[in-house]
């Protein structure tokens, strides 16, 4: 699926992989942040940390009519404040994906899928 975007140009079609990469740089460059992990790859109470390439797996991007929606999975730093975490990516992927790509965000829900003490 792709996002569509109409401009007096003409039209502009995005990958929805391209939208994740994205919001997942964006996030990961937030204090707090260890990583993204994967939506599907929480088992034994441990969750895998994605690499830079594989961060499609831990975002989800939906649009529901006009609206853009997106779901993130993430691993927060032991000590931080968990939500000032999720509030902070939040924004930061709203203001990246507006400035990068042109694209509004109606939301982006966060999912804290485990706390680490160190970096990996």
């Amino acid at each position: 699926m792709s996002i569509e975007l109409q401009t007096k140009y003409g039209q502009i079609d995005i990958s929805n992989d391209v939208i994740a990469t994205v919001a997942g740089g964006a996030a990961v460059d937030c204090y707090g942040i260890i990583g993204m992990a994967s939506k599907k790859q929480f088992k034994d109470g441990i969750a895998e940390i994605l690499r830079k390439e594989n961060f499609t797996k831990g975002v989800i991007v939906r649009q529901v009519e006009e609206e853009v929606h997106i779901d993130m999975y993430i691993i927060v730093s032991y000590g931080t404040k968990i939500s000032e975490v999720a509030h902070n990516v939040q924004s930061k992927v709203k203001y990246t994906l507006d400035k990068t790509v042109g694209l509004a965000v109606e939301s982006v829900n966060i999912f804290v899928q485990g706390v680490r003490v160190t970096n990996p």
